[in-house]
């Protein structure tokens, strides 16, 4: 069965260019290049009617996963040398071509395919395709060409490795109707231009184009020694009206973790790639959202306006919870999204569905506007994306690190199906001095279920670990919706706290 990784994999592409003025006269023939000309580019193909991307040959059914492993680039055609640039072929999953120059003193030349740019068996499908391939995207190197640090493959899917040199989950240009009535689209980066900035910098612009709308992106990439800085510029050009627009989209996994470990049927005590939403709304509120695999598609909504950051993370950094020793989960990166500028009001959207395996990323998070967007609308947003290993920012509150779920009831009473334990472990520096005998207390609320028992109390043997209990009562078959927050005498002393059991 294709799962949702290959499918988005193969809508990578690009329209027919036959309705699109070539980009060069000839091969090696540069043209003047600039943002501002990218952007009247998306603007004046938003006037055009979209086609389907072409599909690039039958010939591609054969190129599946283990053919794309037996694909090697050759070193010495890296683009700018060591620590540059690679190209990945077109496979059974990524299948339609993109168009690639090469940016310079604001010149761009085309960047031809050609098959002696791979070494592979003498009877391997990309024999028989010959000059008919072409690229599926491309990767930047690590200094010496082990491994890559920033890679761009799939729809407008890219991915940066962070500081902990694991890939994990995605990002990507734009969602359209993700998680709606409507059908989810999957417009495509149909063509990309790079460019070489000082200290191994790599700025990629990109045409964006889909069924509902046309874009230009900038999107300028720093690999620093504690994160990779993500500059990103879009605009966007509606050729009709959505019913929801996901900005800035970050798509993950989460199978289970230590608090709902019903889905699991392999060894390994926890697998995902995130395991919560985080949210620095726009009045400075710090939420916690922890992840989950639900048992029917759902999406929840924080309605918010000018907020300060929101992103998907992986905060137990563990190797133990996990065991993986071979694709090492407690090292995937954390993706931080800090809006430029004033985004308005609107909401940070999560949407989640069900999967039984770690091969479907089956959570996207996205900023929402309040107002859909009509056809004939421009949209420009800016905003920072962080892949990092930790925080993005010092907390002044003790953050969530621990959400476990269970049967409860009274202390002293026997457990009861109906009622929900949940135990929620917050820890920080706020913590610092305070003890058993300091007025903490928690403060909870919940929508379709009432609190029979609360309390807290810090963890004998744990510097500045404290621990939440709350039982709650269902009410029937309602999804049971909490809120809480430790606090003392009125002063929030951690993150709030959220969780939704479907």
């Amino acid at each position: 069965m294709t799962t949702r990784r290959e499918a988005i994999a193969g809508l990578v592409g690009m329209a027919a260019l036959a309705r699109l003025a070539p980009l060069h006269a000839a091969a090696g023939r540069g043209e003047a290049f600039s943002w501002e000309l990218l952007q009247r580019r998306a603007l004046a193909l938003h006037r055009q009617a979209w086609r389907p991307p072409a599909d690039a040959g039958a010939l591609l059914d054969k190129m599946g996963y283990d053919a794309a492993n037996d694909v090697e680039y050759r070193p010495d055609r890296t683009l700018w040398g060591d620590g540059g640039v690679r190209f990945f072929p077109l496979t059974r999953t990524a299948r339609h071509p993109v168009s690639i120059a090469v940016v310079e003193n604001g010149i761009a030349r085309p960047f031809a395919y050609d098959p002696a740019l791979y070494r592979h068996p003498a009877d391997h499908p990309m024999a028989a395709i010959g000059k008919g391939g072409g690229f599926s995207g491309f990767r930047v190197m690590n200094p010496g060409g082990r491994g890559d640090w920033l890679a761009f493959q799939g729809a407008s899917y890219f991915r940066a490795a962070g500081p902990l040199a694991q890939y994990g989950l995605s990002a990507r240009g734009v969602a359209v109707n993700t998680g709606a009535n409507a059908p989810e689209e999957f417009p495509v980066f149909t063509h990309v231009w790079l460019e070489r900035g000082r200290d191994g910098a790599v700025t990629v612009y990109a045409l964006l184009d889909g069924p509902s709308m046309t874009g230009a992106f900038r999107i300028v990439s720093e690999r620093r020694a504690e994160e990779t800085v993500q500059s990103v510029s879009s605009v966007l050009h509606m050729r009709r009206s959505v019913e929801r627009l996901g900005i800035a989209p970050l798509t993950s996994m989460y199978w289970y973790g230590e608090g709902d470990r019903g889905p699991a049927r392999d060894w390994r005590p926890e697998i995902h790639d995130s395991d919560g939403l985080a949210i620095r709304t726009g009045t400075g509120e710090r939420i916690w959202r922890p992840l989950a695999n639900p048992p029917r598609p759902r999406t929840s909504s924080f309605i918010d306006a000018r907020p300060k950051g929101f992103g998907l993370m992986q905060r137990d950094r563990d190797f133990g919870h996990y065991q993986d020793d071979g694709v090492f989960y407690e090292k995937r990166p954390s993706l931080w999204i800090e809006p430029e500028g004033d985004w308005g009001k609107g909401a940070v959207t999560l949407y989640e569905f069900p999967t039984s395996t770690e091969y479907a990323d089956n959570v996207v998070a996205f900023w929402t506007p309040e107002r859909a967007p009509r056809a004939g609308d421009r949209l420009v947003h800016d905003y920072r994306m962080r892949w990092i290993g930790g925080e993005p920012e010092p907390l002044a509150v003790a953050r969530a690190v621990a959400c476990r779920i269970g049967e409860g009831n009274i202390p002293g009473k026997q457990p009861s199906p109906d009622i929900v334990k949940f135990v929620v472990d917050f820890a920080g520096d706020r913590f610092a001095g305070l003890t058993h005998k300091s007025p903490v207390a928690p403060r909870a609320s919940v929508n379709g279920g009432r609190v029979v028992n609360q309390g807290c109390y810090p963890v004998d043997g744990q510097a500045n670990l404290w621990r939440l209990i709350l039982d709650i009562q269902r009410d029937g078959e309602q999804p049971l919706d909490v809120r809480a927050i430790l606090d003392m005498q009125n002063q929030s002393l951690t993150e709030t706290w959220l969780y939704l059991l479907g």
